[in-house]
């Protein structure tokens, strides 16, 4: 599903300030695995997430995720494979706060061709599935911590993706929201999905759902 070749990201290339993120980083993940990608925080996690969601091109190495190169994807044809293929749940929710919850979990939908009634359908599915929907109509800055976690994940969720990228999904929460992310991530690990995290959270280590760890320290695989 995730093929990762002697990729290399490096930020200000040939300037003073030059700073290689990411060096020689090679892996795999299986359909259906769910893969940690481990390690203290400024080791280059977030930035090996954003490369998988074609939000950053990698200066150099392959990429391909569910049969796409998407190492050197062209903007446009990034944001499709994005809205086709991936789910990302971003550390701090990035939710727009003057919406509704109802209006935050359609925004992946927006570009699509769905009428108004199949757009309707599939966020009301998608809050029902993470307990949100009796708060469709309030807006997102009015909500609680967890509830916010809960519209991050419906929004990722919406366009039923076959990969969910999650970066640091418990920074925010307290031990008990924490908690209950990983009975959503168990739901999720049941519904078929390829998920990756990007954790420093000792959470995640060793539980029995976690098919493989990918340890970076310094922005190299350990």
């Amino acid at each position: 599903m995730i093929k990762v070749d002697k990729v290399y990201k490096i930020f200000n290339q040939g300037k003073v300030n030059e700073t290689v993120a990411l060096k020689d980083i090679s892996f795999h993940i299986e359909d259906q695995e769910l893969a940690l990608l481990k390690g203290p925080s400024g080791s280059g996690k977030s930035t090996l997430l954003s490369i998988l969601a074609a939000l950053l091109k990698p200066t150099s190495g392959d990429v391909e995720v569910d049969g796409k190169k998407i190492a050197k994807l062209p903007d446009n044809f990034a944001s499709i494979y994005r809205r086709e293929s991936i789910g990302f749940i971003f550390q701090k929710f990035n939710l727009i706060p003057t919406l509704s919850v109802y209006e935050n979990v359609i925004l992946p939908l927006m570009p699509s061709n769905l009428s108004k009634r199949e757009i309707d359908e599939k966020a009301l599915e998608s809050m029902k599935k993470f307990s949100i929907d009796h708060k469709k109509n309030e807006l997102a800055k009015s909500l609680s911590g967890g509830e916010q976690q809960r519209v991050a994940i419906a929004r990722a969720l919406v366009n039923d993706p076959k990969i969910i990228l999650a970066d640091e999904p418990t920074a925010n929460l307290d031990a008990k929201l924490s908690r209950d992310f990983l009975t959503f991530l168990k739901e999720l690990k049941d519904d078929k999905r390829t998920i990756v995290i990007a954790t420093h959270d000792p959470i995640f280590f060793d539980l029995d759902i976690v098919d493989k760890e990918i340890e970076i320290v310094k922005g190299e695989i350990k």
